[in-house]
């Protein structure tokens, strides 16, 4: 009984054995990869900020900006290819005081590979309705899945329509999770003709200028503290500035500038995704794996134990039982020899029969005598 099981134990720790690298080389890479239903809000906050009221044609200092984001996954954008994950996002920037008419509002297609997050130009990507910007081979709102490292990695920037590097600055702790920061200087940069003249008051020039044409230019400095486990961003802080200003420079005038934070409550809940990513990311790498090779060990080791060895002698057959109820063969005296007396072993206390004296051998019929014929004799007589 102690083979078969000793086998089948050892066919187990193989299937384990097998299971492991299968898991982590293979299963990995299917789990191991950005949602295609995302959806995913976060708020953005700047004090002190400072932007121009269309509405009252005035610029306003002192208030609070908020920037909501909302993210949301389009499952069918990407023609069946589930390689690829499209993601909608749209920035709603407002002041508090007035949250019912925003200030600018921002829309964006991205459209990238779920194992490295790198993006592609498919799948009607584009940026406020501009489907001509190209972001192909660069990253946008993830990093690479399960492998960020310490160096830098070229982020399209969705305000100029441009990619410039983000690069690795330290590591930081946010939340108690221990994080990559990097940051991303976007230069001044022309970003739209104005379809409107501005009085040379508003742009800061003497009256007798005239109304002058002006340009959007636009430029920022972003940093976002990323999770080296996951690739996902915990925490953004975008420094922006955005301004109207001539053709030569001379006038200008802010049209928005703030330093906008992911509030507290939105970090703590990055950082649980980001946990909670981390973990199905560690299983399939590293706990199944690594526990599918110690149980099929432990397995092989009990399995050959039990397979090689060999089991305790058998017992030796019963005695049978004799018609007087006794044990051992019947030919055979049960009781133990009888040195007094050979010719009856069974009986100890029957002394043997010593030789005979001169008085019974006197006694003792000669063989042919008359005594010896009639005792032979007698019993045929009486007959």
């Amino acid at each position: 009984m102690r083979r078969p099981i000793g086998l089948l134990l050892i066919g187990l720790g193989a299937f384990f054995l097998t299971l492991a690298p299968l898991v982590r080389f293979y299963v990995a890479d299917q789990v191991i990869v950005a949602p295609l239903n995302r959806y995913q809000v976060t708020l953005l906050e700047s004090e002190n900020a400072t932007y121009f009221d269309q509405a009252e044609l005035k610029t306003k200092t002192g208030v609070t900006l908020q920037a909501k984001n909302t993210v949301r996954g389009d499952v069918r954008a990407n023609e069946g290819d589930d390689d690829i994950a499209v993601w909608d996002s749209t920035t709603n920037i407002y002041d508090t005081d007035n949250p019912e008419n925003p200030i600018q509002i921002q829309a964006f297609r991205i459209a990238f590979d779920r194992r490295t997050s790198v993006q592609v130009d498919c799948c009607g990507t584009n940026v406020d309705g501009d489907s001509g910007v190209r972001m192909a081979g660069s990253y946008g709102l993830l990093l690479p899945l399960g492998n960020v490292e310490k160096k830098d990695y070229p982020v399209f920037d969705t305000t100029t329509k441009q990619i410039a590097p983000m690069e690795f600055n330290a590591v930081e702790e946010v939340h108690g999770l221990t994080t990559y920061r990097f940051t991303q200087t976007i230069p001044l940069t022309k970003t739209a003709e104005m379809d409107v003249k501005l009085p040379p008051k508003m742009l800061g020039l003497p009256e007798d200028a005239g109304d002058q044409k002006v340009a959007r230019y636009n430029e920022a400095y972003n940093t976002v503290w990323v999770d080296p486990r996951t690739g996902v961003p915990v925490k953004h802080r975008k420094n922006i500035r955005s301004t109207v200003q001539t053709a030569d420079g001379k006038g200008k005038m802010i049209a928005a500038q703030a330093d906008l934070i992911t509030v507290d409550k939105d970090q703590k809940a990055a950082v649980d995704l980001a946990d909670s990513t981390a973990l199905k990311i560690n299983m399939v790498r590293s706990f199944v794996p690594g526990g599918a090779i110690l149980v099929g060990l432990v397995l092989l080791f009990v399995g050959g134990f039990l397979g090689l060895s060999r089991g305790a002698a058998p017992p030796p057959p019963a005695a049978p039982r004799r018609s007087d109820g006794k044990f051992g063969d019947p030919g055979t005296p049960s009781g133990p020899p009888n040195p007094a007396n050979p010719a009856n072993p069974a009986n100890p206390e029957e002394p043997a029969p010593g030789p005979a004296s001169p008085r019974q051998e006197a006694r003792r019929p000669a063989p042919g005598s008359q005594r010896q014929r009639r005792k032979a004799s007698g019993p045929a007589r009486r007959r």
